[in-house]
């Protein structure tokens, strides 16, 4: 049977838990005071009547106790222990906070003392953080409103079902996240609407942040931060690939007829390396496809010196002028046109570090122009690489 708090403290037969008070020889005029009174108590439980003048004895207390009652002082401090109301009446003293306050002789609530115990001197300060301009909260849209997203949202559940779009995990998420895209967070949907991004100066390092209009399947929207919104779903979300054809529409709109106020945005180009390595070698149809903002003859002088030119020198193939392209879009559609067939080795820098380069493809170079050529003119999505006949052929 278990045992109770006070089946321990009774079973002490050492009296290891008796409590001895200590026993002190100072005492102060008011410790004396009290134990005179305590006498005139003793004397009245024991005969149940004050001390009278019958023996020498009563009338030492008796007087005692008139003189008690005649002090006013002596009273006040006696009264809390009047168990019998020898004393009477006594008009005890009413204390209030500031009287309270003001006996602080040691000084120990003064505002204006010694603080230097409140002062970190051996640990960190927190540096203060600018309060939030405003605390982004999910708030719900009307139903009509909503009607149009509603509909991208099934659109969206369709499109992963017939795998058209794909879950990918949410990795260089400040990279992925893109306006006008979808995105997993916590099972449910959302579409990034808009984003005002200004750059803003954080430990020393520029970053993008500002406020995004982001809108969820249950029919909610919130505007937290850009890179809120990026660290949410890093943690707990995947990113949603988008649509061939949505990405080919952002590439002809983007594209189109060159007319004399366009901006020329850069070069698509197709290269082959000079590598002296056997495995690299040994592919003839080993070609990269890039996009350079830079003329190509100048983005390759450090070729032997980049992971993406697999260390070594590289010879120009072709360049495709590129009229306001939408650089993102093209990359998309031209490295998943081609996926099954990039190169698959692993390449080590000068300090060990294993490296995957993702521009590579072993694809005959006749078959490359006529990809980028459906590319420009937008009808690349209807068609797909077989990589076993070597032909590019319709869906």
């Amino acid at each position: 049977m278990a045992k109770t708090l006070d089946d321990i403290f009774d079973d002490d037969a050492s009296g290891l838990l008796n409590q001895k008070e200590k026993s002190t020889n100072l005492n102060t005029d008011e410790d004396r005071l009290i134990d005179s009174f305590e006498e005139i108590n003793a004397f009245y439980e024991k005969n149940n009547s004050e001390p009278s003048t019958g023996s020498m004895s009563e009338y030492s207390l008796s007087a005692r106790l008139r003189g008690f009652r005649s002090n006013d002082s002596k009273k006040k401090i006696l009264k809390p222990f009047d168990r019998f109301n020898l004393l009477g009446e006594v008009e005890m003293e009413k204390r209030t906070l500031d009287d309270i306050l003001a006996e602080d002789d040691l000084g120990l609530l003064n505002p204006e003392g010694d603080l230097s115990i409140f002062e970190f001197r051996h640990t960190p300060k927190i540096d203060k953080r600018a309060d939030a301009d405003f605390v982004a909260q999910r708030t719900s849209i009307k139903e009509k409103n909503f009607e149009k997203y509603e509909v991208m949202f099934k659109q969206v559940h369709q499109d992963l079902k017939s795998g058209k779009r794909k879950l990918l995990p949410a990795e260089n998420v400040y990279k992925n996240i893109q306006v006008e895209h979808f995105y997993l967070l916590d099972g449910l949907l959302l579409y990034l609407e808009s984003a005002v991004l200004t750059e803003e100066e954080i430990g020393g390092r520029k970053r993008l942040d500002g406020r995004t209009v982001t809108i969820f399947e249950n029919a909610t929207m919130s505007n937290m931060l850009y890179r809120s919104l990026g660290k949410v779903i890093q943690k707990n979300g995947k990113v949603i690939t988008d649509t061939d054809e949505n990405v080919q529409y952002q590439l002809n709109r983007s594209t189109g007829f060159v007319e004399e106020e366009d901006l020329q945005s850069g070069w698509v180009y197709v290269l082959k390396s000079k590598s002296k390595r056997a495995e690299i070698i040994s592919l003839d149809d080993l070609f990269k496809i890039g996009f350079s903002t830079t003329k190509v003859i100048d983005r390759i002088k450090n070729a032997s010196k980049e992971a993406t030119y697999l260390y070594s020198d590289v010879e120009i193939i072709a360049t495709y002028s590129c009229y306001n392209l939408n650089v993102q879009a093209f990359e998309k559609l031209i490295h998943r046109f081609f996926a099954e067939n990039c190169l698959n080795i692993d390449i080590y820098d000068a300090e060990g570090r294993r490296l995957v380069p993702r521009e590579w493809f072993v694809v005959p170079l006749p078959i490359i122009d006529e990809a980028i050529n459906l590319l420009i003119k937008g009808t690349i999505v209807n068609y797909r690489y077989d990589r076993v006949a070597r032909k590019i052929v319709l869906k």
